[in-house]
Order: C-alpha cells, then sequence, then structure tokens
C-alpha cells in the first residue's frame, strides 16, 4: 500500500556497499509532526524497517522513528538516511536532533558524487548477560555453548536502545540463523530488547554480524546503526583491542550488503561515531 498522498517520502538505503546494498529507510521531512497514529500507519504502508519522521524545532530538528510494529526510542540507519536527506535539502553539514529521551548531532557530505552520512549515538553501556536470558537466545537460535566466541560474553547492551548480543565462533554459524519469528518478538518484547544482535569476529576490528528485529515486526534487519554503535561501546567497555575504530559488515547473508563504521573515543560511555553511505532509492542523486 502506498503512503497517501501529501506525505513528502524519500528512501534511502543507509550503510550501502558502493551503489547497492544498504538497508532501506523511509525518511519524511515536514513542517510539522503528524500525531504518532498516524506516523504507526505510515511506517507500515511503507513496510521498512523503521522510518524517521522530523520537522523543524528552534534550532534542531524534532525527530522521532517507527517500525512496522511499534515505534522505536533510536534507529541508526534511519538517523544516517535523514541525514542525508536534510543535507540534500539544507546543505552538508551538522544538524541537531532531539529524539524522544535523547539529543543526536549528525553530519552529512558528499564525495566523488555519493552522500555520505555519520550519527554520533547517544552514550552507551553494557551489562553481563544473566543466566536465563543467555539459555532463552541460546534456545531460540537452536544454538549451545559450543558455538559462542568466550572472548565476547553475552552482554545487554546500549546506545540510545536495548540490544542484545551474543559472539559466534564461526562465519558458517552466522550465515546459518535462523529463529522462530513468533517466539523471537515474544522474547524480544518482554526483554524490551529493540535487535538481538549475532557477531562473529573476523579480526580486532572488522566483524560480521546479523540482527533478528521481530520486536518491530521485521526477521531481519541488513544494517543496525543504533546496535553497531552499542556494539562497538561494548567493545569498549571489555577492553577489546580495536584500536579506535571498527568495521561492520551485516546484510550479506540476506543478498544486500551493507559496510558500518565505528568510531571509538577512550571515554567509558561516550557517543560512538557511526558513518557510511548513503544512496537514494530508484534515484540516480
Amino acid at each position: 500500500m502506498a503512503p497517501s498522498q501529501g506525505i513528502n517520502l524519500q528512501r534511502i538505503a543507509a550503510f550501502s556497499e558502493g551503489d547497492s546494498g544498504g538497508n532501506p529507510a523511509g525518511v519524511v521531512l515536514s513542517d510539522r509532526l503528524p500525531d504518532a497514529g498516524r506516523m504507526q500507519q505510515l511506517a507500515a504502508q511503507i513496510g521498512y524497517s523503521e522510518t524517521a519522521f522530523a520537522a523543524p524545532e528552534g534550532d534542531a530538528w524534532r525527530v522521532r522513528y517507527f517500525a512496522p510494529d511499534m515505534e522505536v526510542p533510536f534507529c541508526g540507519h534511519a538517523t544516517l538516511a535523514l541525514s542525508a536527506a536534510l543535507a540534500r535539502a539544507h546543505g552538508a553539514g551538522t544538524f541537531d536532533l532531539r529524539l524522544n529521551a535523547a539529543a543526536v548531532r549528525v553530519e552529512a557530505w558528499q564525495k566523488s558524487d555519493a552522500w555520505h552520512g555519520a550519527l554520533w549515538s547517544p552514550p552507551t553501556r553494557s551489562q553481563a548477560a544473566d543466566h536465563a536470558a543467555m539459555a532463552a537466545v541460546l534456545d531460540l537460535f537452536g544454538l549451545n555453548a559450543a558455538d559462542l566466541d568466550q572472548r565476547l560474553p553475552a552482554a545487554r547492551i546500549h546506545a540510545g536502545a536495548d540490544h542484545f548480543v551474543l559472539a559466534l565462533k564461526r562465519r558458517e554459524t552466522l550465515a546459518a540463523m535462523r529463529y522462530d519469528f513468533a517466539s523471537g518478538q515474544r522474547l524480544m518484547r518482554e526483554q524490551g530488547w529493540i535487535t538481538i544482535m549475532l557477531v562473529q569476529a573476523a579480526g580486532d576490528r572488522d566483524f560480521h554480524a546479523r540482527n533478528a528485529f521481530a520486536a518491530g515486526g521485521v526477521y531481519e534487519d541488513p544494517a543496525t546503526g543504533a546496535a553497531a554503535a552499542a556494539f562497538a561501546g561494548y567493545l569498549r567497555d571489555l577492553g577489546w583491542p580495536h584500536g579506535g575504530a571498527i568495521q561492520i559488515e551485516q546484510g550479506v547473508d540476506m543478498g544486500v550488503p551493507a559496510r558500518l563504521h565505528g568510531d571509538i573515543e577512550d571515554q567509558p560511555g561516550s557517543p560512538i561515531r557511526v558513518h557510511g553511505r548513503a544512496r537514494w532509492i530508484n534515484s540516480s542523486r
């Protein structure tokens, strides 16, 4: 179903790999935000994992994010898509965003006729997973302790929203990710997790990831900027040898490759700068 007439909708793939891939997001820029029910209806009609709605508010932009089944507090890929849309409309530079429970800054610029964007996440934090949560996630994905990379303990991670991270030893195990959607949705909503992030370390600074997003009504998210920021903060909390930056390859097993970059400052809890490329869908711009 198409959105109603009068809605200025842009479809932008965030964290794209060159001229393909990336995670599609809806971006709606307007003079004022529609009411919450209308935004939820539009997000469901658009059908992407998230749509960002933005309207000017003083010297900043008021932003809310809706998945097909729920409002989410923060969405990284839709924020990066929004940064590109704002820059194309108002010129390259930085923009301040006011979310429901946080304030963030974004930046966008053009390079070689392509748009690139960056966001600074809300503060990060992480907490070791309790036994019950760990058991539930292993059961959901049909995994056991032998599948896990013990260097990266399971944890609840946060950067504007809560996620659960589980690290796997082998790339093949990640590629074979399967779960029951209804069971996953129930578990994520009970725990307050926006996604369950499965990762595999290809090196100290390079990771493969898949993100189950049943909480929002989507089986899998091909690029998850908020989870990437939370994961980068978690690596900092662990004392992982990240060298100040990481790269996450996501979406490959879905056939829509995406690449996310995270810059990590030393200060515990400080925002993570997540950046990548943006491309307009069905557009050469």
